[in-house]
């Protein structure tokens, strides 16, 4: 059940038998010759979409801007500030939550975007704290590749080239999603090298193509739909585990 596409009659109602939520969160951003822009928040909304269709999960809107200062070097990455991404978050959190969402789970497609949400919850949880009170919902981050099994199956579908940025396994699950909007290009040197991140004119130097240790020539449609169904069979039990968490009071 997608959020966008229901009522407000509809959240009532899913209300009366859930307060659990699911917010896509990633980024936009260059992800090499081949990789869509859209690559970061495409990925955990694909997921999302395909665990909805095999339990009663509610999908918010996918928050798909986020930390890519680094990548602003290349043309289409569109980037948040820290504090405007905290904020933002915020925002998100107490609106869900004032509806009455009790667990709100943050399914995350950008590495970048991960010490920014964890900032982001720190803040929400400490007006609570700050107040003396209960906050009355809890917050949930995980990666879409940190999903049980997940890592491990990219891993042995790529045990060379997987890299850091612009990986295989992420260009394979947007080519199974938008298989017309696969691309195709010569790599040089064919697994990327690595190297460290931070500002968008060294990074651009350090890596000129935008990948990061990957050859994502090795992606096909087939193995991004293995992940795709992991994935989504391991969200379903991440939720249900985050919806039976007890909550004080």
């Amino acid at each position: 059940m997608f959020l966008y596409l229901s009522t407000w009659a509809e959240i009532e109602r899913f209300l009366e038998r859930s307060r659990t939520i699911v917010i896509p969160i990633g980024s936009n951003e260059q992800h090499g010759p081949t990789g869509l822009l859209g690559t970061d928040w495409m990925c955990p909304e694909i997921i999302a979409g395909e665990a909805q269709k095999k339990a009663d999960i509610l999908i918010a809107p996918t928050f798909n801007i986020g930390m890519a200062q680094h990548h602003l070097g290349f043309p289409g990455t569109i980037s948040l500030r820290p504090s405007t991404f905290i904020a933002a978050i915020g925002d998100w959190t107490r609106s869900l939550a004032g509806h009455g969402f009790e667990k709100i789970f943050f399914l995350n497609g950008h590495g970048g975007n991960v010490a920014s949400i964890e900032a982001a919850f720190s803040e929400i949880y400490c007006e609570a704290s700050f107040a003396r009170r209960q906050s009355g919902f809890a917050l949930k981050l995980c990666n879409w590749w940190d999903l049980e099994g997940v890592d491990k199956l990219a891993r042995d579908q790529f045990p060379t080239g997987h890299g850091m940025h612009a990986t295989p396994s992420e260009i394979a699950v947007t080519q199974w999603a938008y298989p017309n909007s696969t691309k195709s290009a010569d790599y040089s040197p064919q697994i990327a090298p690595s190297g460290p991140i931070r500002e968008a004119l060294d990074f651009r130097a350090r890596h000129p193509d935008g990948r990061m240790g990957s050859d994502p020539a090795q992606a096909t449609p087939e193995k991004g739909r293995q992940l795709v169904e992991l994935a989504a069979q391991s969200l379903v039990r991440a939720l249900d585990a985050f919806s039976r968490e007890a909550m004080p009071g």
